[in-house]
């Protein structure tokens, strides 16, 4: 089965991504010092790492992979997260040299946010529904790598949640009414 021309391109797009994740995750892995981070990465490029393969191996043979829809389950309650801004440190460009581990984290988590946003809407012009379905789970995935890396900065201060007064928030989500 032939793909469509934007099938074509943007399977290409995603493809060239994933090969840039799948590189800046192993450099990433080398400059890190602190070993959970080092395990979520290591497991994270695992992944990304087969989910180029899936998606390389059906453009080659059609009937080398029938994708299956990808659930996942939530990393943290969200009882667990920490709300509320505590000081944060100051944040500016470093000179070139040694990444951090906070920095490491904030690129991670850049990443699988915008290769979701770009899975989800190359997902959205494909005719091919295993192609489709391919893209979807590569953005699920994505979505669900990246609160995994929220979690791993927000337990650790790096990455806090400014609030509204509760008033505030309460009173512009209430003015939607269930029918």
């Amino acid at each position: 089965m032939p793909f469509g021309a934007h099938e074509a391109m943007e399977v290409q797009d995603v493809l060239n991504e994933q090969i840039c994740m799948i590189d800046h995750l192993a450099l990433y892995k080398e400059m890190c010092s602190d070993p959970v981070l080092r395990g979520m990465i290591d497991h994270q490029r695992a992944h990304a790492l087969r989910h180029y393969n899936e998606l390389a191996q059906y453009t080659h043979d059609y009937r080398a992979v029938v994708p299956t829809e990808v659930q996942f389950s939530q990393v943290t309650s969200p009882n667990e997260i920490r709300y509320g801004l505590r000081n944060p440190a100051p944040v500016a460009p470093v000179e070139l040299g040694q990444l951090y581990d906070a920095q490491i984290a904030r690129a991670l988590l850049l990443c699988h946010k915008n290769s979701a946003k770009n899975l989800m809407a190359a997902s959205l012009e494909c005719a091919d529904p295993y192609v489709r379905q391919l893209l979807l789970n590569g953005a699920n995935s994505c979505n669900y790598q990246a609160y995994q890396v929220f979690d791993y900065l927000n337990a650790r201060g790096m990455y806090q949640v400014p609030t509204l007064n509760d008033h505030t928030a309460k009173t512009m989500l209430h003015t939607y009414q269930a029918r």
